[in-house]
């Protein structure tokens, strides 16, 4: 899994921003929260898309998120974002992101699917999205095939709960909302780095749900047991 996680080709086009880790961001020990990371990445893909011509392109959702953390950013620093498209197929796109400066080190990858405006159905991506990245973006395939294994029998479980502010604009639990668990079992833990992935399977309302947990692994299930997540957690 390491090559998700190599450098832009040369030729490839990065996107780049600075922003700076704020008050809300982090935690007690000005640690910068996982899910706020998670929302950096998705706000960064957006904003990549806005400067290439493509923020009407489409409606996306995430199916799976890798988080490589080296080092935390921490409270104050202003860190370097860099993206770029590194992988396409007819329904996907794999993203890379990588944010650094004052000692921290941080790198992500997605792949996102592209859904139809209306129908909320898997769509093509358009040839205008394929011109605007380029061939270096197609030289490798965006695979958004799950790979987590199910649920063991008698995994640990434990109530949590979604709540309406979690939803975002699909009307579903975003995505980095499902970092937030994460961080509750393991804040304090969680300082020198962490590799974790979560992968996004069915979305969930505003409401109860519950975790189940076995090892480095959990599972976000409904009240039939069925997967809403699931994760990979090596802190």
């Amino acid at each position: 899994m390491d090559d998700e996680l190599s450098p832009p080709p040369q030729g490839a086009r990065v996107y780049e921003e600075r922003h700076r880790v704020g008050p809300a961001d982090v935690t007690v020990a000005g640690r910068m929260r996982l899910d706020e990371i998670a929302r950096w990445l998705q706000d960064l893909a957006y904003a990549d898309l806005v400067d290439a011509g493509l923020d009407e392109v489409g409606f996306w959702v995430v199916r799976r998120c890798r988080i490589r953390v080296e080092r935390f950013p921490r409270f104050p620093v202003e860190l370097r974002l860099r993206t770029f498209c590194s992988g396409l197929s007819p329904l996907a796109v794999e993203r890379r992101t990588t944010i650094d400066g004052d000692a921290a080190a941080v790198e992500a990858v997605a792949v996102w699917i592209n859904l139809d405006p209306a129908t909320r159905l898997p769509a093509r991506l358009p040839e205008r999205f394929r011109s605007a990245y380029g061939p270096i973006a197609g030289l490798r395939r965006a695979r958004g095939r799950l790979r987590h294994p199910p649920a063991p029998e008698g995994a640990a479980d434990a109530p949590w709960t979604f709540r309406a502010a979690d939803l975002d604009l699909a009307g579903h639990v975003n995505n980095a909302a499902y970092w937030e668990i994460v961080e509750e079992r393991l804040a304090a833990g969680l300082d020198g780095g962490l590799d974790a992935e979560i992968e996004y399977r069915a979305p969930a309302a505003a409401g109860g749900v519950t975790v189940l947990t076995s090892g480095e692994r959990f599972w976000v299930t409904d009240g039939r047991g069925e997967p809403h997540a699931s994760a990979r957690v090596a802190a």
